[in-house]
């Protein structure tokens, strides 16, 4: 695949993701706008993340059936209307459909372009691809921290949903121009209603897709605890940041999440296993530095770093290795692993503000501190010959 169209696929996946998360770093402003306490704000992101689970399990499977060129393009201007109405909103009902429609266009396109990238490279090369997207869909998540804070200063936070509709719709020429056209698969006479089905079986068979999603599910989890809650003691005495200050922070994380784009190369080489266990080592050491975020903001820097570069590592591993096998059913193995994804971003960003309101930063960091200890306990019991997964022919390939 030419790396101009891996760019184009890494550019309009961080595009796409990126109006998922922008409420994250604007979660105050809401709060005080739409009358919201802070122990009851995780309901904005848990509304996108209601969004992103619907759109995994109803529209990202449909690339397997339809032509995926055509169905970006619906997906794209379906985002530009949820976006615009987030950014009109003046009840908080508006509020939370917008943000359930931005989470569901947003995903839909996002993991759609995944399976795009998945579909459209050499076997040899898919883990090369997909990283490469999947980098791109990092560096966006963080990313919409720094756009989010630097528009909302300037235009106030209806500004930022307002430019990610312009952003977006000036993504669509390029991608109706590049993208390969691809035939449809053996899938593509499959009914909806059977498309969706078969995604049960794909579930209740596929013994990686069952261990990378549980994976997911924790290291989501965790990296939403942090990222939700950080808002709240930077935009509060002592430290009183601008929402251009708390959201530079994401820039800090674009270097973890970059420097982890080998992680894919790694899965393509076979070491699957040593790359996962390296990544969730990094997730678990990183709540050490981030506990000391009013002692020291070098430490939180050094955190997030960790924090990003292990998420990145593990979610790349977990994608390479998801894909590698079935593909007719890349749709709908993206939307069942990042069904995992959403449950777990959703419980984390309702569980930290939650947790914030009554045990402060450091409850937040022993709570993310817990979940990663629940995750590389959980590789290790599945591993290949862990008590979860016995050595046997094909009993374990994740």
């Amino acid at each position: 695949m030419p790396s101009s169209l891996v760019g184009l696929f890494a550019l309009a996946s961080g595009l796409a993701v990126a109006n998922v998360y922008y409420a994250q770093p604007l979660l105050d402003t809401l709060a005080a706008e739409f009358g919201i306490g802070h122990a009851a704000i995780g309901g904005v992101v848990l509304a996108t993340q209601i969004g992103c689970a619907l759109a995994l399990l109803l529209l990202v499977p449909l690339g397997d059936r339809v032509e995926r060129r055509r169905l970006m393009a619906v997906q794209l201007l379906a985002l530009v209307a949820a976006l615009a109405t987030v950014g009109a909103a003046r009840s908080t009902p508006v509020l939370l459909a917008g943000m359930l429609g931005v989470g569901l266009c947003g995903t839909a396109m996002t993991q759609g372009l995944i399976a795009y990238a998945a579909s459209a490279a050499a076997p040899h090369e898919q883990g090369r691809v997909v990283g490469a997207a999947q980098s791109g869909v990092f560096a966006g998540l963080l990313l919409a921290r720094v756009f989010a804070g630097g528009v909302s200063d300037v235009a106030g936070w209806r500004g930022v949903y307002l430019c990610a509709a312009l952003l977006m719709l000036a993504l669509a020429w390029p991608l109706w121009r590049r993208l390969p056209v691809l035939p449809p698969g053996p899938s593509a006479g499959l009914g909806y209603r059977q498309l969706l089905m078969s995604m049960w079986g794909l579930l209740r068979e596929d013994r990686v897709l069952q261990v990378r999603g549980m994976l997911a599910l924790l290291m989501f989890a965790a990296f939403n605890i942090f990222w939700s809650a950080l808002v709240l003691p930077l935009s509060a005495p002592p430290f009183a940041y601008s929402h251009t200050a708390i959201g530079a922070f994401g820039l800090v994380g674009a270097v973890g999440a970059l420097a982890a784009a080998r992680a894919g190369r790694w899965a393509d080489q076979g070491h699957g296993q040593r790359t996962s266990v390296a990544a969730l080592a990094l997730l678990l050491l990183a709540w050490w530095p981030l506990s000391l975020l009013h002692q020291s903001l070098w430490a939180l820097l050094l955190g997030i770093v960790l924090l990003d570069l292990g998420g990145q590592a593990l979610h790349v591993t977990n994608q390479s290795l998801v894909l590698r096998s079935r593909p007719e059913a890349h749709g709908r193995l993206v939307g069942l692993y990042m069904l995992f994804y959403a449950v777990g971003s959703g419980l984390g960003a309702v569980a930290t503000t939650v947790t914030y309101a009554h045990a402060g930063w450091q409850g937040v960091c022993r709570l993310g501190a817990a979940v990663s200890v629940g995750a590389l306990g959980f590789w290790w019991v599945t591993r290949p010959g862990g008590r979860a997964c016995p050595r046997a022919p094909g009993a374990c390939r994740a």
